[in-house]
């Protein structure tokens, strides 16, 4: 036996157990295991769970805002302005050296799957997409990066992107973005949904849209997509992110984009961190909070997780550390989820409902299943979001990649 782990706690189960893993695999869950490993990790009670995995992440621009002008106004707006700047002078090696950072910190913090969106656009062209191949290669031993190639200047207001956007899959991009809120016209935005609807269809890809990131409650490109992923039988394999104009409408439209979402199987994701910093930030009080309609979604049975996004870019300039705890965190506090059962379903966000996102069928605390795992210096998902506990072992097909131990000494004169 490679490794055993004593003592594990797993989550919805009262009593500790042990888990065996032999050539990456886990082999047996039991009470006790009676055989010795190679290498044994006594959990002592810790939370142990699988991998987390961020599904919405920006590894191309991550870090920008370290070497570009400041974003003054603090608006979506500028924050694309200052991209464009960069994006004309980005090489491989500045991307790859940025995108490696911040996948060691989200290793560190027990991430070891990442969906990332990658810009293509005439302005960057496909430099992005090379350098995050490169790092996808870089990184296989120790994590498993999908690409999705992002249209964010649109396809159609942008002559080229759709031509670049076949070569993006071609070169190794593994899922189709796009972004159709980022058009001129409502009928540009349908014609750019049937674009990639159509390359996804020659690449036997998925989809990953950002979809209405915005204030305006006049935003309706979720129901184009919804309505387009049921005429092409794409269920189960389509992701809408941000959806922020969804929290605009009122509720009893709401209610009707929510039920056709729930006919398309549309997963959900939000991005809190940086749709807390930019939506609403021009309201006067009452100010919007400018996340999607997670309860509600939840609420209807659909899947909903939530990424990292932004990373000290341009967006989101100052902040992020790729923990998904403190994304959690952040979520918790934006959705108002404090309930017992709502911080069970916190947890499953960027575990097994991301899982479901990226359509990992080798996912999970099963025998079979590959051991990629976290133990957390935490009994419970209670207090691994109230602490931000740390990731003490980080395992990675059943070898152990991290190792993360924060020692308080305390020195008090009563």
């Amino acid at each position: 036996m490679d490794l055993i782990i004593r003592n594990a706690q797993l989550r919805h189960t009262e009593d500790t157990c042990d888990i065996a893993i032999s050539a990456g695999k886990i082999v047996e869950i039991a009470a006790k295991i009676s055989r010795k490993g190679q290498q044994e990790i006594d959990a002592r009670g810790r939370l142990t769970t699988p991998t987390f995995i961020d599904p919405h992440l920006h590894l191309d621009k991550a870090l920008i805002s370290e070497v570009v002008r400041p974003n003054l106004s603090g608006t979506l707006g500028e924050a694309i302005e200052i991209i464009w700047e960069k994006k004309r002078k980005y090489t491989v090696q500045d991307i790859v050296e940025r995108a490696s950072r911040v996948l060691r910190w989200g290793i560190g913090h027990g991430t070891t799957v990442f969906r990332t969106h990658v810009d293509v656009d005439t302005i960057g062209g496909l430099v992005p997409v090379q350098a995050l191949v490169e790092v996808k290669n870089r990184f296989s031993g120790c994590c498993q990066i999908q690409i999705v190639a992002f249209p964010q200047e649109g396809i159609l207001q942008d002559p080229g992107a759709e031509k670049l956007l076949r070569q993006a899959m071609s070169e190794g991009a593994d899922v189709v973005g796009g972004m159709p809120f980022n058009e001129r016209t409502e009928a540009d935005s349908q014609e750019h949904i049937e674009i990639c609807f159509e390359i996804a269809r020659e690449f036997g890809a998925d989809i990953d849209m950002h979809v209405d990131e915005t204030d305006d409650p006049a935003a309706r490109t979720l129901e184009l997509l919804a309505a387009r992923t049921i005429r092409e039988g794409y269920q189960g394999r389509v992701t809408a992110g941000h959806t922020c104009a969804l929290a605009a409408y009122d509720d009893a439209h709401a209610a009707e984009v929510i039920a056709l979402v729930k006919e398309a199987g549309i997963n959900m994701i939000t991005n809190p961190a940086t749709n807390l910093m930019l939506q609403g930030r021009l309201d006067k009080e009452p100010r919007r909070r400018g996340i999607t309609r997670v309860k509600e979604l939840l609420s209807a049975g659909i899947n909903v997780c939530y990424g990292q996004d932004c990373l000290k870019d341009t967006f989101y300039p100052t902040f992020g550390r790729a923990d998904l705890l403190e994304v959690g965190l952040i979520t918790a506090h934006a959705a108002q989820m404090s309930l017992p059962k709502e911080i069970e379903t916190l947890f499953d966000m960027p575990t097994v409902n991301a899982a479901r996102v990226l359509r990992l069928d080798d996912y999970g605390i099963q025998v079979g299943k590959t051991a990629d795992l976290n133990i957390i210096d935490t009994p419970t998902v209670q207090e691994a979001f109230r602490t931000q506990a740390d990731r003490r072992y980080v395992i990675r097909r059943g070898k152990v990649i991290a190792e993360t131990r924060t020692r308080t000494e305390l020195r008090i004169v009563e």
